[in-house]
């Protein structure tokens, strides 16, 4: 009797066991809601079953376990609404439950998502502070105290940068420049911003500035000198013609530092050292530090000598391809001097400018070029007018009292007669310019000429030679006591003319090689 009544309780348990499974499943809650939401913000979820039980209660759970509210429906309204207040623990998986005469229905779930917006955007790098070399990298990074879900726009000098913009490399919140150049020396920005549905919460950066330099080169160092009332003062410049300041510059003096100075502006410094004439102080070297950087000059002697010795002056004349005069070229050269001021002299008349005037008031163009001990006038433009004796001097340019040390005059003679010969000697050996243009094709025209000019005379010569052999027997017959005497008359008669015509010839070429010196 009691096993047939055990078996009768299993029975009727699970025929309401099986009868609660096809209630729940009769019961099909709806639950609609956001996905996402801004921290701090109020998002509402409804939830809603059909059923025709007057009451059905709903419950909102989050993450299986979590009730967040409980709404009872009446026939009237069958609908539930929650509002939530959204905090950084909101963030889950929703789902409602409905209960309505012993039948349970649990909707699908709805994952929401909190975006926390932006704040306090700024840019930072890497180097810090934003500075690199040339052919160097840095990277820019766009980063919020707080935020999430964002995305970055990056902005150089007010002009968004864009992953296909030249030069830029742009990842998640950074901005990369692998090899920078002068044209990423700029300002920077960046936003950061996140979206909710059609709401933007946007974060906007300062402005950094991106500063690019440039390597120095080499410095360079000079020495000059001046005067300060009785005695003499030497200033050594050190600079480098390359590269971004700052900078430090040093003096050594015999590889001993003696001065520096900071270079903030512009790579260049100045130093101020006593000089006593005449002696040697030592050698003295600019070094250069940079940031990246430690570079020495060359050394230069920190020794002033007087002008004084000798003065040369010598005297060029310049041909163009078609052997025109084009210019003279003087130069003057004294035997010591560091810093000599040079003068030149036309006539005993000292040439104040690079332009001499001639009496017609046209302009002949001269152009000087000199280093330490030697200076160059070259004269581009002639006239008999301009024919003179040329003198050059020079004297200590520390010291306008000292005295000058002057070259001899040098004849600079060009006249109506020599500028006509040359034309003429040009002229008989005129090619047209389209036969040929090069000096080498000129010479060998030239060198044509001189050979069948030997060749013309060398068969007039073997011509006499023969004539005169020919001649010698009939005189001998004709007079034999006086064969001496007919002899040298005809030679003397025939070598004459010649003599005179070498003689001529030999003039014109010594002329004309003189001015080719």
């Amino acid at each position: 009797m009691n096993c047939h009544t055990f078996k009768l309780l299993a029975i009727l348990a699970l025929t309401c066991l099986l009868f609660e499974i096809n209630a729940s499943h009769s019961l099909r809650p709806v639950l609609v809601g956001p996905d996402m939401a801004y921290l701090h913000t109020t998002v509402a979820f409804w939830c809603s079953a059909p059923s025709s039980s007057p009451k059905i209660i709903y419950k909102l759970i989050r993450d299986g376990r979590f009730l967040i509210g409980i709404h009872v429906g009446q026939k009237r309204d069958r609908n539930a609404t929650f509002s939530l207040k959204v905090k950084a623990e909101s963030a889950g998986s929703y789902q409602c439950k409905a209960t309505a005469r012993r039948k349970t229905g649990v909707s699908s779930s709805i994952t929401l998502t909190v975006v926390t917006p932006p704040s306090n955007t700024r840019v930072t790098s890497e180097p810090y502070p934003p500075v690199a070399y040339e052919g160097s990298g840095i990277t820019l990074r766009c980063d919020v105290d707080s935020g999430s879900h964002l995305y970055y726009r990056w902005f150089f000098d007010r002009n968004e940068v864009t992953p296909s913009t030249s030069g830029f490399n742009i990842s998640g919140n950074t901005l990369t420049m692998e090899r920078v150049t002068l044209g990423h020396d700029g300002n920077y920005y960046c936003i950061a911003w996140s979206a909710v549905q059609d709401i933007k919460r946007v974060s906007t950066s300062t402005e950094v500035k991106v500063t690019i330099k440039v390597y120095a080169s080499k410095p360079k160092i000079s020495f000059s000198i001046f005067k300060v009332g009785g005695g003499y003062h030497g200033n050594v410049t050190c600079w480098s013609s390359i590269g971004s300041p700052p900078g430090n510059f040093s003096l050594l003096l015999d590889d001993k530092e003696v001065a520096s100075v900071a270079s903030s502006e512009s790579l260049s410094a100045w130093f101020d050292v006593a000089v006593v004439i005449g002696l040697d102080m030592g050698e003295a070297q600019c070094r250069l530090k940079t940031g990246a950087q430690d570079l020495s000059s060359e050394s230069v002697t920190l020794e002033v000598v007087p002008v004084g010795g000798a003065v040369k002056l010598e005297v060029d004349y310049l041909y163009t391809a078609e052997a025109q005069l084009a210019a003279a070229r003087l130069r003057c050269q004294i035997s010591r001097g560091t810093f000599p001021r040079f003068s030149w002299l036309f006539n005993n008349s000292v040439l104040l400018s690079e332009s001499l005037v001639d009496p017609h008031s046209q302009p002949i163009q001269s152009q000087f070029a000199s280093d330490n001990r030697t200076q160059t006038l070259i004269l581009t433009k002639f006239s008999p007018e301009r024919s003179g004796y040329y003198r050059c001097r020079a004297r200590d340019s520390f010291n306008p009292s000292g005295q000058w040390v002057q070259s001899a005059a040098v004849l600079v003679q060009i006249t109506e007669p020599i500028l006509n010969m040359m034309t003429e000697a040009t002229s008989c050996t005129h090619v047209p310019q389209n036969l040929y243009t090069s000096p080498f094709e000129t010479i060998t025209l030239l060198f044509c000429c001189f050979l069948f000019l030997m060749l013309a005379v060398g068969l007039i010569c073997v011509y006499k030679m023969f004539d005169y052999s020919q001649a010698l027997p009939n005189i001998s017959t004709a007079n034999p006591g006086s064969a001496a005497l007919h002899l040298s008359e005809p030679e003397s008669l025939s070598v004459t003319p010649q003599a005179q015509m070498f003689s001529a010839d030999r003039e014109l070429q010594n002329q004309i090689t003189e001015m080719t010196v």
